[in-house]
């Protein structure tokens, strides 16, 4: 009853403004229920929700507190389809809908992602297939289009993508409202957007996200298994000549 009526309630959505989500199917299911009956396997198994914007359904895996934060990203990507009436790339929709719920923890994974600090970011061909991947490549794919659509908000005028959409609500292509709202082609941003990741996600980062604590741990249990492998010639010497004999029992005599 708490999801619905969250799902019931007006929302501020970046670039898009203050929308009432109209009329829903909201379906909660049990967080071991398997989602397949209900994606017909276009979706992993690891799925929280998904969204059918076409029939205005919404499914979400009851998972405690963390369901409003699904429920709000499936709530996301009705709202960009109610608005924009041309097809977006699967990284813009997953990041749009990422940026829009809220969910930072997917932006901190990125912090502490070794595959990120070492520099291998995807294109967004490669981003799009990975949001359907595994789910550990999926979560870092996530994070990762969240943040092709933090950065590309930050180049449009108003910092929050009105003019991108108001040029999707007219009917314009994907591509030819992005270049005339941003100046740039979609292949051009990719670039430096991928540049912009390296930039900001380093080692340097890492290290204040925790990785330092992650080396001193390591370090200290290197350290201790060293000692105990050196230490061992001499415990078993130790262990030598030792002979511990029967304890006796002694029992008291009758007077």
């Amino acid at each position: 009853m708490a999801l619905a009526e969250a799902a019931t309630e007006s929302v501020d959505w970046p670039g898009l403004g203050r929308r009432a989500p109209g009329p829903l199917r909201l379906l909660v299911v049990p967080a071991a229920q398997d989602f397949d009956s209900l994606a017909r396997g276009r979706l992993p198994p690891w799925s929280a929700g998904l969204a059918f914007p076409a029939s205005r359904t919404v499914v979400v895996r009851e998972n405690g507190s963390a369901s409003f934060t699904t429920l709000r990203h499936e709530l996301a990507h009705i709202a960009l389809h109610d608005a924009v009436r041309v097809r977006v790339p699967l990284w813009f929709d997953e990041g749009y809908a990422s940026w829009a719920a809220g969910e930072l923890n997917r932006l901190h994974a990125l912090n502490i992602n070794l595959a990120v600090l070492q520099g291998r970011i995807p294109n967004f061909d490669a981003l799009d297939r990975a949001l359907r991947g595994r789910a550990t490549t999926a979560e870092t794919a996530y994070g990762l289009a969240a943040t092709a659509v933090i950065e590309l908000a930050r180049r449009t005028p108003d910092g929050e993508l009105t003019s991108l959409f108001d040029r999707l609500e007219t009917g314009e292509s994907f591509d030819a409202a992005f270049r005339s709202s941003t100046g740039l082609t979609v292949d051009q941003y990719e670039v430096l957007w991928r540049r912009s990741v390296r930039q900001r996600y380093n080692l340097a980062t890492w290290v204040a996200a925790g990785g330092l604590w992650t080396i001193l741990g390591g370090v200290v249990l290197a350290l201790h298994f060293y000692r105990r492998r050196r230490d061992l010639p001499r415990r078993r010497a130790l262990d030598e000549g030792w002979e511990i004999p029967e304890a006796e029992q002694n029992f008291p005599s009758d007077p």
